[in-house]
């Protein structure tokens, strides 16, 4: 009696809002890599990892505070980074399905945006139709993007020296006088 082949491993996981062309496929042949304790599945498991998630740079969490984002500001711009699919895809949710999800007014929301406009985070684009009607509007997170790389690799060059610190300091034998 022979027993089947084991099943094809699963595709890789991508974030919901990541376009299928950007999976690359495993060489054929290749084993598949089981999860770790620091994939998105083992840590969340797979209901939710299939129901979506997105990559939020760390920096942005970390600096809020120094770059001036305040709580309803950073969570529009979680809001905006869900729907940023492709880097030349700018997301474009209307302000009333922003609003709706942060139980806020699409007020708030204009003004908000309007704000973070203001102060460099990102760019509204309008769109229009025919005969004056709008769209909604695409919102340009490249901005914010540029405002985080100097940010970022200080945060790099902080740990780098950090890790350095310990090295030296692991390595370093202390004579001891008797």
């Amino acid at each position: 009696m022979t027993t089947p082949p084991p099943p094809p491993p699963p595709p890789p996981l991508l974030p919901a809002n990541a376009a299928p062309s950007a999976a690359v496929p495993e060489a054929p042949g290749t084993p598949a890599v089981a999860p770790t304790k620091r994939s998105i599945e083992a840590k969340w498991g797979g209901p939710i990892t299939k129901a979506g998630w997105t990559g939020i740079p760390n920096i942005l969490i970390r600096r809020q505070r120094t770059l001036g984002i305040d709580a309803l500001d950073l969570n529009i711009l979680l809001h905006l980074l869900s729907y940023w699919w492709e880097d030349e895809n700018h997301p474009h949710p209307s302000k009333e399905t922003l609003a709706q999800a942060m139980d806020v007014s699409p007020s708030t929301i204009q003004r908000r945006i309007r704000s973070m406009e203001a102060g460099g985070l990102l760019k509204r684009i309008e769109r229009r139709r025919e005969k004056n009607r709008s769209e909604t509007n695409l919102y340009d997170l490249t901005l914010l993007r540029d405002l985080l790389e100097p940010h970022a690799l200080q945060e790099i060059e902080d740990r780098n020296a950090g890790h350095e610190r310990r090295r030296k300091r692991m390595t370093s034998v202390t004579k001891v006088e008797s």
